[in-house]
């Protein structure tokens, strides 16, 4: 008899105070035979460019969290957080190839997934929809500009407290999606794991015609690649998973 596991085990570093990834990523996976996600925390409780808030994101705590994910030998790590957004696509890549140092897994973020599939899919300009203050949004603007992404079009709820994000409810969620769709863009990116806008997605882009492209999704989507586990038959949870030549403009 053959007992062997072949589940394929996604490892999620996930912000202490975060509510939504997890539950979030548990649906999304429920009809997805094979795959499972596992998740490690490190403390993440204030969003902001103050030293404290930067602090919160020095690489020693996320890889001592990554080597504990090592363990249950996932097949890719991912930073389940949006941080690289503000201090930079370069952040996010050193911090993935000290992950893979440290583990020997491949890793990734969500903004770097956000960029590798805005690339892929050939979306210039994006909605930007976040819970952060106006100068986070402002940061995450020139650093997505300065990577070719206008984000011009952008709405955001002017919160610091993580806790906080997932107590936004779903109205405002997709007020803010609408509001950015209007401005004609190819694409919306809702900013942040702990805003729950994975289960909006579907049918805003049924209504809006654009994709809508959730931080919790496109962070699984970049996980299953790096597993080298396909994506298209978790489409009906967004066009995040399409074919790419379906999910273009």
């Amino acid at each position: 008899m053959d007992r062997s596991n072949r589940t394929t085990r996604l490892g999620m570093l996930t912000p202490s105070s975060n509510s939504v990834l997890e539950p979030a990523t548990a649906h999304l996976l429920a009809g997805c035979a094979g795959v499972s996600a596992h998740f490690a925390r490190f403390r993440v409780t204030e969003i902001g460019l103050s030293a404290a808030a930067l602090d919160q994101f020095d690489p020693e705590p996320i890889l001592a969290a990554a080597e504990l994910l090592a363990d249950a030998r996932v097949a890719a790590i991912l930073w389940n957080g949006t941080s690289g957004a503000w201090l930079g696509f370069a952040a996010d890549e050193r911090l993935s190839a000290a992950i893979t140092d440290r583990t020997g897994c491949p890793a990734s973020t969500a903004a770097l997934a956000f960029r590798d599939l805005f690339r892929a899919r050939g979306y210039g300009r994006i909605g930007l929809v976040t819970p952060y203050t106006g100068d986070v949004q402002r940061r995450i603007q020139a650093n997505w500009g300065a990577a070719g992404f206008d984000c011009g079009a952008e709405r955001h709820l002017g919160l610091s407290e993580n806790f906080a994000f997932a107590e936004a409810g779903p109205e405002a969620i997709a007020g803010m999606v609408r509001a950015v769709a209007a401005e004609g863009v190819d694409a919306v990116a809702i900013v942040c794991t702990n805003l729950a806008g994975a289960a909006l997605a579907p049918a805003l882009e049924a209504e809006l015609g654009v994709p809508v492209i959730d931080s919790v999704t496109v962070t699984l989507w970049k996980g299953l690649d790096l597993a080298g586990c396909p994506t298209t038959h978790l489409a009906a949870h967004g066009r995040a998973f399409a074919a790419d030549g379906e999910g273009r403009p």
